[in-house]
C-alpha cells in the first residue's frame, strides 16, 4: 500500500518536495522509449503553471527552471525513469511564521497536524499547490505520447469564475484564444470583467473559486476498464487529487439530472464506417469506455482558502485566535490551474491508451 504520492498503473508518476524545501519533483516510470521531448516543452507547460506571471496571481516570483536529471538522452526517451525537478528560490518562510501554531480556515494545517502528529508549516508543504509542479511536468510528457499514439489533443480553459460565466462552444476553442489573456478564459469581454473581479476581490483581502472546463479531442475508441476502473472515475479522481477542487461533472452532469431518458441518450448513426452520436451528452464515455467523441469535463475550485481578512480560528492548544494571512496568495487559483487540468486528463488518458495496448492489442 503506497501513501498517495504516485499515480497511474503502466504510466506511473510519482511526486516529492514540499512548497518551501529544497525543491519539487517528479518520476515517471512506464515512459515508452524514443518518444521526442525537449526541456523546452516541458518548460512551456511550467511557464503557464508559474506563480507572478501576471496581476491576478500570486506574486511569488519562481522561473521554476525544470532539470531532466535521468530517463532522456539525444532529444529522446530512454524507456527508464524520467526524473525532473524545479528549484525552489523565492519562498519567504517568515511569512508563514504566524501559521506554525494556528490553524488557517478551510485549510489542510488542521488535518495534515492530527493525522501525522508533524507538519511543514512554511508554505503549506505537500497541501501547497507548488506540488503540482511534477504532474504538469508531467502532463508536457504525456500530452506528447497521445499525440504520437492517437493524434488525441488536450485544452482546457476557465469558464466560470465567481458568478460571471463564459459560454463558448469547448469544441471550437483555441489554445491561442485560451492564452490570449491572463486569466485563461477565451471569451475576451468576459475575461476583462473576471480580471477586474479578481482585482477588486484581492484588494479587500479575499479569494474567489469557479470552473475550469477540459476537453481531449481525438480520443480513440475503448479507453477504460469497466466497473473500478472507468475511464471518467479515473478523471474524476485525477482532477480531484488537484488543490482546491470541490466538484466534478462529464459530459451532461448535474444538468442531466433535469432530463428525461429520451431527451439525454445519444442517438448513434454510421459515417464514413464510423459510428459516431448525434449529441454528447455522454461527455465521449459510455460504460466507462470512450466512444471516440469528444470527452469533456469540468472541476469546481473553490475560493483560495489563505486570505488577508481577519478569521476566527484556534490554535493548536484549541484556544481561539484571530487570523489574517500575510504572504503571497493567489486571489483566484483558476488561471494557474489551466495547465493542471490538461496534465490530468493527459495523464489518465495516456495510462489508459497504454493499458488498452497492452491488453487489447
Amino acid at each position: 500500500m503506497g501513501n498517495g504520492n504516485t499515480f497511474g498503473h503502466l504510466f506511473r508518476i510519482t511526486t516529492w518536495g514540499e512548497s518551501h524545501g529544497g525543491g519539487i519533483g517528479v518520476v515517471i516510470d512506464g515512459c515508452p522509449p524514443r518518444i521526442p521531448i525537449t526541456i523546452d516543452e516541458i518548460q512551456h507547460e511550467l511557464d503557464r503553471r508559474r506563480p507572478g506571471q501576471s496581476r491576478v496571481t500570486t506574486q511569488r516570483q519562481e522561473e521554476d527552471r525544470v532539470e531532466i536529471l535521468s530517463g532522456v538522452f539525444e532529444g529522446q526517451t530512454l524507456g527508464t525513469p524520467i526524473s525532473m525537478m524545479v528549484w525552489n528560490k523565492d519562498a519567504r518562510s517568515e511569512d508563514y511564521l504566524v501559521f506554525k501554531d494556528t490553524f488557517r480556515p478551510s485549510h489542510a494545517d488542521y488535518t495534515y497536524q492530527e493525522k501525522y502528529g508533524i507538519r511543514n508549516w512554511q508554505g503549506g508543504g505537500r497541501a501547497s499547490a507548488r506540488e503540482t509542479i511534477g504532474r504538469v511536468a508531467a502532463g508536457a510528457l504525456a500530452k506528447k505520447i497521445l499525440k504520437q499514439m492517437h493524434g488525441t489533443h488536450v485544452l482546457a480553459y476557465v469558464k466560470q469564475i465567481y458568478n460571471l460565466s463564459c459560454d463558448m462552444d469547448p469544441t471550437q476553442i483555441t489554445l491561442e484564444q485560451v492564452e490570449s489573456n491572463i486569466v485563461r478564459c477565451p471569451d475576451n469581454n468576459c475575461a476583462q470583467k473576471m480580471i477586474k473581479l479578481i482585482e477588486e476581490t484581492g484588494k479587500q483581502g479575499d479569494s474567489l473559486g469557479g470552473i475550469i472546463e477540459g476537453i481531449a479531442q481525438g480520443v480513440p475508441v475503448g479507453l477504460g476498464d469497466p466497473v473500478f476502473d472507468k475511464l471518467e472515475a479515473d478523471l474524476a479522481k485525477a482532477v480531484m487529487s488537484l488543490p482546491a477542487t470541490k466538484g466534478f461533472e462529464i459530459g451532461s452532469g448535474f444538468e442531466g439530472t433535469r432530463m428525461t431518458g429520451s431527451q439525454h441518450n445519444d442517438p448513434f448513426y454510421s459515417a464514413d464506417g464510423k459510428i459516431r452520436t448525434k449529441t454528447n451528452r455522454s461527455g465521449g464515455v459510455q460504460g466507462g469506455i470512450s466512444n471516440g467523441e469528444n470527452i469533456i469535463i469540468r472541476v469546481a475550485f473553490k475560493p483560495t482558502a489563505t486570505i488577508k481578512q481577519i478569521q476566527e480560528t484556534v490554535n493548536q492548544e484549541g484556544e481561539t485566535k484571530k487570523l489574517s494571512a500575510p504572504g503571497r496568495h493567489d486571489p483566484c487559483v483558476l488561471p494557474r490551474a489551466v495547465p493542471m487540468i490538461e496534465a490530468m486528463m493527459a495523464l489518465v488518458l495516456v495510462d489508459h491508451a497504454l493499458r488498452h495496448k497492452a491488453q487489447c492489442r
